[in-house]
């Protein structure tokens, strides 16, 4: 197993006259022309300002412009690079943090191979500042060699801390160190997504999440294909047995130590290859299903950031893993399989394995009694269709499901809800088993899916199911704070959603 991703060393200043290479204050952009945030010095603003403009500067989302420090303008960095925030928020509101975070992400890619750098943004939002440079300085190079990058990552960033005692420093600190350990979250879950396949077996998952998860002190029980098989695991072992590498199911568990603490179960589709089996995909993008584990990797990380940070709520993580190939030994269409809890499945399309192998662990999940549960996909290519790239399909009991969407807009992931119509479920009818796996036509497949995962649910848990398909890995350019290839989303919805119920309940 290689060395995680390790960010940016980060500590906090009160000194910008201090000797550092590049300093990094946000830009707004306006009709009159662009301003710099408040934190930059008054006597600097009008020389830095200037500069930029010179060499195209706009402050629009996005924008990265870098410069020589003015002479005079009394900053210890040897240059200035300004990042667009876009329009200053009316009214002396405060920028979003999100904007902050998608500036510090662009920061955190244009300063690959800058040994030491101090940045402004922190004044505007310190944990956004955090996050976004560490996430937007990830790389994955585990791989590359003759074409591997000849720069390190950015070394430290110098974050320019508000002024007040010690009491409201070691605030800060902390504040840091939690955004760090976010961070290292998310990016532990994109190394996942981006390990190949081929290196990534269901077994070699299992173990890594084994690993670490010792390693964060949770309870970890490890559950190879002979258990499944001989413990009526039907989905699981349904979908693992056209490979010739045996699927697996990990159980971690976060103990929060608290007298009447909530517990919440995480579910994560962990399919670490998916040809579609039998009903094959096709050639073009197949590539891109390295990622169709991205829901296993987010949960795995969730639940060790919950044990770091020491959450005041129970956390159990069940997570199903298999490889989906197609073989001699293959599943077919029109198989019947007996999910784990007895219920029988007509599999008319091989390709719908994802709903397969999480409703088998949402069942074992549910044996918990948990208060709450959350699964989380690569489920429907129907997710892109009806919400694009980057918005996550949250769907579930109308409470939980409304709660789960509101505080991962919060985060910055921008969950939307989306609702169960009530015809969809006569559409899982199975003219020879208790339900069919997919729908006998194209419409509302995001939401088929959510319907087939609900029929194992148990009564009176509140559950939300996450569709991630499209958020959890970018095929495009980068942007903000995300890079190409595994995003990490949703572990940070999932966070907001674990931090809520310790606090509300």
């Amino acid at each position: 197993m290689s060395t995680p991703f390790a960010g940016p060393e980060f500590s906090l200043t009160d000194d910008l006259t201090a000797t550092t290479e590049v300093l990094v204050v946000g830009v707004f952009s306006g009709e009159d022309g662009i301003a710099l945030d408040d934190a930059v010095p008054e006597a600097a603003r009008g020389p830095v300002a200037d500069a930029l403009v010179l060499v195209g500067a706009t402050g629009k989302a996005g924008d990265a412009v870098r410069v020589p420090s003015p002479a005079g303008s009394g900053l210890g960095a040897a240059s200035v690079l300004g990042v667009g925030l876009g329009p200053a928020p009316s009214d002396g509101a405060p920028v979003p943090a999100e904007t902050v975070r998608r500036a510090a992400g662009v920061a955190g890619r244009a300063l690959e191979g800058v040994a030491a750098a101090a940045t402004t943004l922190s004044r505007l939002d310190l944990a956004a500042t955090v996050e976004g440079a560490y996430l937007g300085a990830y790389r994955f190079a585990e791989f590359r060699n003759t074409s591997a990058p000849t720069k390190a990552p950015l070394g430290t960033l110098a974050l320019l801390a508000r002024p007040g005692g010690e009491a409201l420093a070691a605030e800060a600190r902390g504040t840091v160190e939690q955004a760090r350990l976010t961070a290292a979250a998310v990016a532990l879950a994109r190394d996942f997504v981006n390990t190949p396949p081929n290196v990534l077996s269901p077994g070699e998952f299992a173990d890594r999440a084994q690993r670490l998860g010792t390693d964060a002190g949770l309870q970890v029980e490890v559950f190879d294909e002979e258990y499944l098989a001989a413990n009526g695991y039907g989905g699981v072992v349904g979908v693992g047995q056209g490979s010739s590498r045996p699927p697996r199911l990990v159980r971690l568990k976060h103990v929060a130590g608290v007298e009447g603490a909530k517990h919440v179960a995480l579910v994560g589709k962990g399919i670490t290859f998916d040809t579609g089996g039998i009903s094959i995909k096709p050639a073009a993008g197949m590539e891109n299903m390295t990622s169709d584990m991205g829901g296993a990797a987010a949960v795995i990380a969730t639940v060790i950031l919950a044990a770091q940070l020491g959450l005041g709520v129970d956390v159990t993580a069940t997570v199903p893993m298999a490889e989906n190939m197609p073989s001699d030994t293959a599943q077919r269409p029109g198989d019947v399989l007996t999910q784990y809890g007895g219920t029988t499945v007509e599999v008319i399309n091989t390709d719908a394995e994802g709903r397969l192998i999480l409703a088998d662990a949402i069942v074992r999940a549910c044996e918990d009694d948990p208060d709450y549960l959350i699964d989380t996909a690569t489920l429907t290519g129907a997710q892109m269709v009806a919400l694009g790239n980057r918005t996550p399909g949250v769907m579930g009991t109308e409470e939980f499901r409304d709660r789960v969407a509101e505080l991962s807009r919060g985060t910055g992931e921008n969950g939307w809800a989306m609702p169960f119509p009530e015809e969809l479920r006569a559409d899982l009818n199975s003219r020879v088993a208790d339900l069919a796996n997919v729908s006998p036509h194209r419409w509302g497949g995001m939401l088929v899916a959510g319907v087939y995962l609900k029929e194992f649910v148990a009564e009176g848990v509140q559950w939300a199911h996450i569709d991630v398909a499209g958020p959890a890995f970018n095929t495009s350019g980068p942007w903000g704070y995300t890079g190409k290839g595994g995003t990490g989303v949703p572990v940070r919805t999932m966070l907001a959603v674990l931090r809520d119920v310790a606090q509300r309940g």
